[in-house]
C-alpha cells in the first residue's frame, strides 16, 4: 500500500473530523494530491485537491467553506479538516496522488489510491 488514509469515524452532525493521508514507498512530493469519497450506491466523487506546493487548492461545491485540505510544501502527507459535518458527508474517503503536480479534480487524473477510511455522520 503506497497511500494510507486514516482518521475516519462516527461523528454527530455539526461535528468535526480530521483525515490524514501518508505515503510510503514511492515518493509523491512532486504530485498533486486529493481526496475523493464514495457513498453506498453512488459513484466516487471529488472532494478536495491540493497542488504539489500546497499553494493551490480546489474544492467540490458541496464542501466549500466546511472542509480544508492542506499539505506541507513538497511533502507526501496531507490532511483534510472537515467541519460542520452533515449526514450527506457519510462515505468512504480516499486519498490519491495525481499524475501531475496540479490540484486535479477528476478521478481520471489520479493513478495512485489509498484504501479509504469510513466517515459516518449521524443526524
Amino acid at each position: 500500500v503506497q497511500l494510507q488514509a486514516s482518521g475516519g469515524g462516527l461523528v454527530q452532525a455539526g461535528g468535526s473530523l480530521r483525515l490524514s493521508c501518508a505515503a510510503s514507498g514511492r515518493i509523491f512530493s512532486n504530485n498533486g494530491m486529493g481526496w475523493f469519497r464514495q457513498a453506498p450506491g453512488k459513484e466516487r466523487e471529488f472532494v478536495a485537491a491540493v497542488d504539489w506546493r500546497g499553494g493551490t487548492t480546489n474544492y467540490a461545491d458541496s464542501v466549500k467553506g466546511r472542509f480544508t485540505i492542506s499539505r506541507e510544501y513538497a511533502k507526501t502527507t496531507m490532511a483534510l479538516q472537515m467541519n460542520s459535518l452533515r449526514p450527506e458527508d457519510t462515505a468512504i474517503y480516499y486519498c490519491a496522488a495525481a499524475r501531475s503536480s496540479a490540484a486535479a479534480t477528476t478521478t481520471s487524473q489520479y493513478n495512485s489510491w489509498g484504501q479509504g477510511t469510513l466517515v459516518t455522520v449521524s443526524s
